[in-house]
């Protein structure tokens, strides 16, 4: 082979590695194939190329691949890449930005399922400030009227059990939102989209929890979405904005904390206030957009650790009347509530134990297992369910050898697909996942009304009959 040739074969194309770094501040050449993101990606067996095979198309500017490849879209968000890569890049942003990429040049999206959704989800979040669980499902079986039938008997489960809202909610944050009086006495309270429609229970269960525990929590009536993945992956601008819309709202209502019960929308909020301590710009570009100078004032936590650190162990200790005594329980964090550590802060990103030491103060056998933050298939849900019943099948058979009696949960979207879609994983035996909030609720002698346990979609009624709990 000639010089020339040579020369030709080996010219490399670092125009895509460009704009990732000026839009995200990642340089993709530090990566050296460790394979780490790979070998922990729970979803790599669905992929057409692995992420660090991703990762070296970019570097080698082989855009083909890089822009036209399913690995991108079927991605979890789960940040397990970002979270175990040595050189510290963010791997899901740089997904992230493919699919953006990938939109912005026109280029077809290889499974337009997730990009409909995207789509539809966004558009439900302008028209109504919040997520519309049955407008985002009409919209995306309208553009792929193939698909109406798929999850109907899913759909019909859980209409009987009350767990979609039939109206939408419309709401629009204040200009500037009035002080509450009490609020440097209490914790302010965002439930997230998913607590007023498909886990009415968790809300119901934590705000009763939140009481008999004696911490104050108030809601604001004017919260909006946080954009959850579909803004994250279409539209890094709205990302930022919907979730310091929020904290601003918390700022001006004079709140020091507010907590989450859903992982999403907490680790959504974090990466915000992430995003406006390391980049300047973005935080006076923010500020400009919503005529607000942030105070850096409002800590953003997840409802486990507002109970942990509100003295909860001894708390749960003291408040117990019915120790759940021989109940194994198996703690399930899911993805978002501890990854990455720059954005959660988490000191055990893979072995969380706040969880554990709640429940087990309210008499529950924990039991050791290492599916404690194995991603469960996430918002694949509603575009690839077929990925999310494997992968939560997974966690359920590893809880089942555990010897668990149940799944403990703190997230509405894991509670879904380890609890809803349980009945078409082709189990020998079902495993009833429930909130902790509702585990809580049960060593406080509190009624199964109280806690909404008939809105879970495995019944744990027998089961805690057994072990003399109800």
């Amino acid at each position: 082979m000639d010089q020339e040739r040579v020369s030709e074969v080996m010219e490399i194309n670092d125009s895509l590695a460009k704009l990732i770094e000026q839009e995200l501040g990642e340089n993709v050449y530090l990566c050296y194939q460790c394979v780490k993101c790979t070998s922990g990606c729970p979803l790599s067996n669905f992929f057409d190329w692995q992420p660090n095979q991703i990762m070296r198309a970019i570097q080698l500017g082989q855009e083909q691949i890089a822009l036209h490849s399913f690995t991108p879209w079927l991605c979890s968000a789960c940040q397990t890449c970002s979270t175990r890569c040595p050189q510290g890049i963010d791997i899901n942003g740089v997904m992230e930005f493919l699919t953006r990429e990938a939109i912005r040049r026109g280029i077809t999206p290889p499974i337009p399922t997730v990009h409909n959704f995207n789509r539809a989800f966004l558009r439900e979040v302008r028209i109504w400030g919040r997520m519309y669980e049955p407008g985002l499902m009409a919209e995306m079986k309208l553009r792929e009227p193939g698909t109406l039938l798929d999850d109907f008997d899913l759909y019909v489960r859980m209409l009987r059990k009350r767990k979609v809202a039939l109206f939408p909610k419309l709401v629009r944050p204040p200009r500037k939102a009035k002080p509450r009086v009490n609020s440097l006495s209490a914790i302010g309270y965002y439930p997230g989209c998913s607590l007023e429609s498909t886990s009415r229970e968790y809300d119901l269960s934590a705000r009763l929890i939140c009481k008999e525990l004696g911490i104050p929590i108030i809601e604001p009536k004017d919260w909006i979405c946080c954009g959850s993945t579909a803004a994250h992956r279409s539209n890094p601008d709205l990302a930022l904005e919907l979730p310091m819309t929020n904290l601003k709202l918390f700022e001006q209502m004079g709140f020091n904390e507010v907590t989450m019960p859903c992982a999403a929308c907490y680790n959504r909020h974090q990466s915000a206030i992430y995003e406006i301590h390391h980049h300047p710009q973005k935080k006076r570009e923010i500020e400009e957009q919503l005529n607000y100078q942030f105070q850096d004032r409002v800590r953003v936590t997840t409802l486990v650790e507002t109970i942990y650190k509100n003295n909860g162990e001894n708390k749960v200790r003291s408040r117990t009347r019915k120790p759940l005594n021989g109940l194994k329980i198996a703690c399930y964090y899911g993805c978002l509530m501890t990854r990455p550590a720059r954005i959660t802060g988490s000191q055990h990103v893979d072995n969380p134990t706040d969880m554990d030491i709640l429940l087990a103060a309210a008499g529950g056998q924990i039991v050791d297992w290492s599916y404690k933050t194995t991603c469960c298939g996430a918002a694949n849900s509603l575009t690839r369910p077929d990925i999310v019943i494997q992968l939560s099948r997974n966690i359920i058979l590893e809880a089942q050898k555990a010897g668990a009696d149940v799944i403990a949960v703190a997230c509405p979207l894991c509670h879904t697909n380890l609890d809803a879609r349980q009945f078409q994983m082709g189990l020998e035996k079902p495993t009833p996942v429930l909130y902790f909030t509702q585990l809580l609720g049960i060593a406080f002698g509190l009624s199964t009304k109280a806690i909404s346990l008939e809105r879970n979609m495995v019944d744990p009624t027998n089961l805690l009959n057994e072990k003399n709990l109800l």
